[in-house]
């Protein structure tokens, strides 16, 4: 079937939803404007005001209240418009919902979903663009995915709301028209495993979220050159899967990570330190990160598309490596 990501995300809801009744939606919007990006659109009509809940403009409440109705019992699925607005949220988020299990000596856990939106693409400035995955990676206790297809879209997201602690979901803003053929009927890679978009020999390009896509485009570029790239889509952040990961770069000798986020202390880094020390005895040359820039994000749709990765600049960073 042919599925965009926004519509994937919303079968997993209302399948979600449909299976188990604990399954609650929690958000700015959520009921009956559909949501920021129109994921949540009908839900309220088909299981009514108690499950779809409409909230005040406030983060800090919204995953507060995720978080108690988690400990209670719910599966609640609390919406932040923008990853912008989580640092209000951080003591909900990071002291509480990441720390309970621990607290609690293992008693109780926070079985919640956050779902919200990061990245450029709509020309939103720089309070509504931002790429702040690198903070929850950064904070034990939190899951993390960042499903780069609809089917991923589909089957992370059903797959986390059967899991026992919090997790974070980050969707992009300028994936969820994008339509693709798949088949949800059949279970995708295990939660938690990175898969292979595409096999190369000369050097692996790591990458999550739509950054994929942009990886994709760039290995085809390169492949003009002769240079075949392997492209490894992360899928979830934490857990963090540096086997497959590895396995490529011990066959390619080269790495490169391709991430939306700031250069400077962000994902890239860090992956590219795990590669340097799990890889070392098989690299060929220094693991390259290609990032965004450590600026504010312009509302200027040119400035925009210049302060991240695009096909051409990770291919002409690739090229350095040969």
């Amino acid at each position: 079937m042919e599925i965009t990501y926004r519509d994937a995300l919303r079968l997993a809801l209302d399948e979600s939803m449909a299976a188990d009744p604990r399954v609650v939606l929690i958000g700015e919007e959520v009921g009956r404007y559909g949501g920021a990006y129109g994921v949540t659109k009908g839900l309220l009509e088909k299981f009514g005001a108690q499950r779809v809940i409409d909230t005040p403009i406030s983060e800090a409440g919204i995953v507060g209240t995720a978080v108690g109705a988690a400990m209670t019992g719910l599966r609640p699925v609390a919406e932040l418009m923008y990853v912008d607005f989580i640092g209000m949220t951080m003591d909900q988020l990071g002291n509480q919902a990441a720390k309970i299990r621990y607290m609690f000596g293992g008693q109780i856990g926070v079985p919640m979903v956050l779902r919200t939106q990061g990245g450029t693409g709509r020309s939103a400035g720089a309070q509504h663009s931002q790429s702040l995955e690198a903070w929850i990676m950064h904070t034990p206790g939190l899951r993390l995915a960042m499903p780069a297809t609809a089917a991923d879209a589909y089957h992370l997201l059903r797959h986390a709301l059967t899991l026992p602690d919090p997790v974070v979901f980050i969707e992009h803003k300028a994936l969820y028209t994008r339509k693709e053929e798949a088949d949800l009927s059949t279970p995708g890679a295990p939660w938690g495993r990175a898969v292979q978009r595409r096999a190369g020999k000369d050097v692996t390009l790591v990458s999550y979220s739509r950054m994929v896509h942009y990886a994709l485009e760039a290995a085809e570029l390169l492949a003009r050159d002769g240079i075949e790239a392997s492209v490894i889509d992360l899928r979830t952040l934490n857990p963090l899967d540096m086997a497959t990961v590895a396995a490529s770069v011990q066959l390619t000798g080269r790495a490169a990570v391709v991430s939306e986020g700031c250069l400077t202390a962000g994902v890239a880094a860090e992956l590219a330190a795990r590669i340097g020390e799990e890889c070392f005895d098989f690299l060929c040359d220094p693991v390259m990160r290609i990032a965004g820039e450590d600026i504010p994000i312009s509302v200027s749709p040119l400035l925009e598309s210049h302060s991240i990765p695009s096909p051409a600049s990770i291919a002409s960073a690739v090229r350095r490596m040969f």
